[in-house]
């Protein structure tokens, strides 16, 4: 169904890809995983590299709601620590911002920064973000995300329980 539903009977794999003029192609990477705040495009692997390179950060996921009314929506950070760093607290999440600010964007700074105890991956150690992103946006976790197929299925209990919190406020 993931790679059949949005076009019957033809392959969609959310890649982007650019065919040339001498049959050549380039996948560029994930459509579905790409940041776009106020027309300020930017694929996740970029936004990852810049907060996973913070000492005190070893894992995060990114997932941005959108606004329905083309507003900037939502950009939700999520990060999983060094044992040495304890909590995340406001001295840490004013280090990211600022890092991701002048990395990257002002406008890929998250307007939420929280973290989980461990990022949940599959197997092969893609990081869940179109199934998080449907689980804050209401979607059951057993519909989006088959736990036979994460490394560590408790990871993603853990963000369950955090988006469920998320959405109550």
């Amino acid at each position: 169904a993931t790679y059949f539903e949005t076009f019957p009977g033809r392959w969609h794999h959310g890649d982007w890809i650019t065919f040339f003029d001498d049959g050549a192609c380039e996948i560029t990477g994930r459509s579905d995983a790409t940041l776009n705040r106020g027309g300020v495009r930017l694929g996740t692997s970029d936004f990852y590299a810049v907060v996973e390179s913070l000492p005190f950060v070893v894992d995060s996921v990114v997932v941005h709601l959108e606004d329905a009314a083309g507003g900037p929506g939502t950009l939700i950070l999520l990060v999983a620590l060094a044992d040495a760093h304890g909590a995340l607290d406001d001295d840490l999440r004013a280090a990211i911002a600022s890092t991701l600010r002048r990395e990257l964007s002002p406008r890929h700074v998250p307007d939420v920064i929280d973290h989980v105890r461990a990022i949940p991956r599959t197997l092969s150690g893609k990081k869940l973000e179109v199934p998080i992103k449907r689980i804050l946006l209401g979607q059951p976790a057993e519909l989006v995300a088959s736990r036979g197929s994460l490394a560590d299925p408790t990871a993603l209990d853990d963000v369950v329980a955090w988006c469920t919190r998320f959405r109550a406020r």
